[in-house]
């Protein structure tokens, strides 16, 4: 069980690490209005959750 914890906290690291790198991306709504900013990354999270099923699909295949 603990090596799962280990696992998945180098995987949220890795991630981490990308979206920071990654930034903002097309498609992501940024709303600045005076002194007060909205950024919704909506596209970020799409391609995050895309990636993530696909990690899990592929680990689930070999279990």
């Amino acid at each position: 069980m603990s090596k799962i914890f280990i696992i998945i906290g180098i995987v949220f690291i890795i991630f981490g690490l990308i979206g920071t790198l990654v930034g903002k991306l097309p498609g992501d709504i940024l709303i600045k209005k005076g002194n007060t900013t909205f950024y919704f990354p909506i596209v970020t999270s799409i391609i995050v959750s895309v990636l993530l099923s696909l990690i899990f699909f592929i680990l689930g295949r070999f279990r």
